[in-house]
């Protein structure tokens, strides 16, 4: 069983950057990959970014590839996700997950357990 609880939503002009913060009590295997995932009102969750958490491979969407960072801190259990050139369309709630097998990273479904979001605002 893994619980997580992401911090750091907010306002935020667009151009301006907002740093993520997702704590993970239980246990996470090198074997797993963590990840950002959002949803925007009226659209379905999408994948944002992945990190595997042996540490040795990140993903990105093509929306956010370049603007953001994908981190995570083993000692602490803590999974980040560092925005920057923020867009007006980056709106929305972000979710932190634990995807076990590590696969398909790209996809919702895949993940297992989900924190209970942090709303992301992006104004002009």
């Amino acid at each position: 069983q893994v619980q997580l609880v992401e911090h750091g939503g907010g306002l935020v002009q667009a151009g301006g950057s907002l740093r993520l913060s997702c704590a993970a009590s239980g246990r996470l295997f090198d074997s797993c990959a963590m990840g950002w995932l959002r949803q925007a009102p009226g659209n379905e969750r999408e994948f944002v970014a992945a990190i595997s958490w042996s540490g040795s491979s990140t993903y990105y969407s093509d929306s956010v590839k370049g603007r953001f960072i994908i981190s995570g801190d083993k000692d602490k259990n803590t999974l980040f996700l560092q925005m920057s050139s923020l867009k007006l369309e980056d709106t929305g709630v972000y979710y932190c997950a634990t995807n076990l097998r590590g696969l398909a990273v790209i996809s919702a479904a895949e993940y297992e357990y989900w924190g209970q979001g942090t709303q992301v605002t992006v104004s002009s």
